[in-house]
């Protein structure tokens, strides 16, 4: 009888044994890359509740004025609290949407942080994209309609421009070029971590957006001496997660501003020149948590000194990007391994990389890395252009070189529901046998789907003497004298599909096992 039939007990287990080291290596995510992402969270939570506190502070006064002169300032007030209900109910809806993806991967989750599997690649899309939901477009829509809603508040025009492009749901090009929507490119496999860090950012620019809304309409009212004894400084930063080698930038202003005059501003002890309408920038040569402070010193209309003290955190980062593997951390000599590079807070036209021993070329959202040889270590270089026109380098990767597995050969037949089904060795229906007209080869582990070019193999029969009648097939089909002989098989015959020769992508010609067939 022939050889290669069922695997060893012994061979079985060193199967399953390599089967769950590959699938270790999938899933190492870098959690240096996984920290970053919490660290962006938590600041942009602090931010969002700062933003909050302002916010109130703002609608608190307008209730005082309104309590004190309802007749003048009704109008105003009426505004501020429709705002502040749309913001209320925006940022609540984005905050449900957040704790349902977690919960698909924490069901017992009662927050959003700490996050118990950071790297799912699957909770956001399932909650906002899965088959027959809305979710995502739900979401845009209601981003889409709130934008308008408070842009058209602000006669500012440059003000009302920023707010649409934070606000801003426009599908970018690349994601145009894939026949991508919004919410596709935003949270199709988007780890946990960055999906809740997308959404706590849109959750800040509401409440961005609503300040800036509710600043408009308490400059609407005119009160005199009593706006001056609600007068408060803020720091209003462009971000405050800086990466190192870039800058950070803060407007300072005070929420009742005086076209009349112009504020003194002093900051961490040196007053800023006038002409810069309160804008703050220093560099960051270095990476950690640093603080603006000071006072902003004006006049009251009887000429007393007005001061005010101010305080605000920043944090500066290191420089980090994400290289990872679609298929598993390994790469493959001579094939074209997916790859998907991500800069966080950095575009991905503006993310540029290189590989070593082999080559790295852009296709889509991905990138197709090709190594050349084999026991070679491949390394990846990620660089960035930063918004001063600067490059970057950003990180640097080495990844392991090894050759393509050998696939396994099989017979494609038909079940009763004609779903195609794979025969690779045993008892098999002598008219699916009679009925197959190739040989095929493949690897199909879960991890790779690869197919394999069969160039030939060998046909072998045994009679009733146990002697072996042998067909050779130059190429993947049954020549017409094999099909004659497999037509001539009784029940309880077996046969043998030997020498089998498959060639793979990567150029290599292999031998692979035998296909062992009892004739059922």
């Amino acid at each position: 009888m022939a050889a290669n039939g069922s695997n060893s007990p012994r061979q079985k287990m060193i199967n399953l044994m390599y089967l769950v080291f590959i699938a270790m290596l999938a899933l190492n995510v870098s959690s240096e890359v996984l920290d970053g992402f919490e660290l962006v969270e938590e600041s942009l939570q602090r931010s969002s509740e700062s933003l909050d506190k302002r916010n109130e502070l703002i609608f608190g006064d307008m209730q005082d004025f309104y309590k004190n002169n309802p007749e003048k300032t009704e109008i105003w007030y009426r505004q501020a609290k429709e705002v502040k209900e749309k913001s209320d109910s925006l940022f609540s809806y984005i905050q449900d949407i957040k704790l349902q993806i977690v919960r698909r991967t924490d069901a017992k989750a009662m927050s959003t942080s700490p996050l118990k599997y950071p790297d799912d690649l699957n909770a956001a899309g399932e909650v906002l994209l899965g088959s027959g939901k809305t979710a995502g477009a739900d979401l845009k829509k209601e981003i889409d309609l709130y934008r308008e809603y408070v842009s058209q508040m602000v006669n500012d025009t440059s003000k009302s421009e920023i707010i649409r492009h934070n606000l801003s749901t426009e599908t970018s090009a690349k994601a145009k070029e894939n026949n991508k929507n919004w919410e596709e490119s935003m949270f199709a496999q988007m780890p946990l971590a960055a999906a809740v860090t997308i959404l706590t950012k849109t959750q800040n620019d509401i409440r961005s957006a609503q300040g800036e809304v509710l600043s408009v309409l308490l400059k609407n009212i005119d009160i005199g001496d009593m706006r001056v004894n609600q007068i408060k400084a803020y720091v209003i930063p462009e971000s405050q997660i800086v990466m190192r080698g870039g800058s950070y930038s803060a407007q300072i202003i005070l929420s009742a501003e005086d076209s009349t005059q112009k504020p003194k501003v002093f900051v961490n002890g040196k007053i800023l020149d006038q002409e810069a309408g309160g804008m703050f920038k220093v560099g960051t040569a270095t990476s950690g948590a640093f603080a603006v402070s000071g006072y902003v010193e004006t006049q009251t209309g009887d000429g007393t000194p007005l001061r005010r003290d101010f305080s605000s955190p920043y944090y500066v980062v290191e420089p980090s990007a994400t290289i990872a593997p679609t298929l598993m951390n390994v790469l493959y000599a001579g094939y074209d391994n997916p790859i998907r590079i991500a800069v966080p807070g950095i575009s991905s036209q503006n993310v540029s990389a290189s590989m070593s021993n082999g080559t790295l070329t852009r296709s889509g959202d991905l990138w197709i890395a090709r190594p050349s040889k084999i026991g070679q270590e491949a390394i990846i270089q990620v660089s960035a252009k930063m918004n001063d026109s600067r490059t970057q380098e950003m990180a640097k990767t080495s990844f392991r070189v090894r050759a393509l597995p050998d696939p396994l050969a099989y017979l494609e037949y038909q079940d009763d529901n004609g779903n195609p089904r794979k025969f690779r060795t045993g008892r098999f229906a002598k008219a699916l046998l009679v009925a197959s007209d190739e040989v095929k080869a493949a690897i199909d582990d879960d991890l790779l789907r690869i197919s394999y070019s069969i160039l030939k193999f060998e046909l072998v029969i045994f009679d009733s003497m146990d002697n072996s009648l042998r067909e050779v097939s130059d190429g993947a089909r049954f020549s017409q004298r094999q099909k004659d002989a497999l037509r001539k098989l009784s029940k309880g015959k077996t046969c043998l599909i030997t020498g089998i020769v498959a060639r793979g992508p990567d150029g290599v010609d292999r031998t692979i096992p035998s296909i062992d067939i009892t004739v059922n």
